[in-house]
């Protein structure tokens, strides 16, 4: 099961794949670093390597804005 799901903490990546892709839910066991959880699919994977070599290109304002929402989804508890 853990190969199903890509879990990151790193906010900007998160808001780069959850612009293009859904991420499932936030991991909040450890009190110190939350944890975005992703399906694992071809189409993330591919996304991952394009994040990772800097080729990966978003709108700024689109990124700016998701990573708001991103940061709000993390700091609410619902």
């Amino acid at each position: 099961m853990e190969n199903e799901y890509f879990k990151t903490s790193d906010l900007a990546l998160t808001a780069t794949l959850s612009l293009l892709t859904p991420f499932e839910s936030i991991d909040r066991t450890n009190p110190h670093k939350a944890e975005f959880i992703f399906k694992r699919t071809p189409e993330l994977e591919k996304l991952l390597k394009k994040f990772w070599s800097n080729s990966l290109k978003v709108e700024p304002l689109a990124f700016f804005n998701q990573l708001k929402a991103i940061k709000t989804r993390l700091y609410s508890r619902d």
